[in-house]
């Protein structure tokens, strides 16, 4: 069995190729230009991601929403509160009260058109930085990654 120390030192070695690592910091690097592009609406990337799915699902529960995003219900229901403050969006009670569903407003809809221009000069700043081809892998490749990461 290998020592503590081979350990560490096996981990120096290969960690800078660690697929959890790398994706995470390709993840903060892309939010941030995002982030700089929905910086004068008041929204955050995370949030735009929030409405869009929302628009995109019609009007998804919760446990809907969470799945398409690959979140945990708590933490997607904590994320939608400010956008709901905001009157971007309102959650529901269903009719059978056990689940609740995520509409957006007219208000939501206005912004998500306003923003639609900046996201798309962010998407294509990384379209064309990779080329069409890399851009279609990548896409192929991320989804990919959560389908291997979520087979437990």
């Amino acid at each position: 069995m290998p020592t503590k120390a081979e350990n560490l030192s096996k981990f120096m070695e290969e960690g800078p190729f660690c697929a959890c690592g790398n994706i995470r910091k390709a993840v903060r690097a892309v939010t941030q230009l995002f982030d700089d592009a929905f910086r004068p609406l008041g929204l955050k990337a995370t949030q735009m991601s929030l409405l869009g799915h929302c628009g995109k699902l019609g009007a998804p529960t919760i446990s809907q929403l969470a799945e398409a995003l690959v979140m945990d219900r708590t933490t997607l229901t904590r994320n939608l509160r400010p956008l709901e403050n905001k009157g971007l969006l309102q959650i529901k009670v269903r009719r059978d009260r056990r689940e609740r569903e995520v509409t957006l407003t007219k208000k939501g809809v206005g912004l998500l058109a306003e923003a639609y221009p900046r996201w798309k000069h962010a998407q294509s700043r990384v379209a064309r930085g990779l080329g069409e081809k890399r851009m279609g892998e990548l896409l192929t490749n991320l989804t990919a990654v959560v389908d291997i990461a979520q087979k437990r």
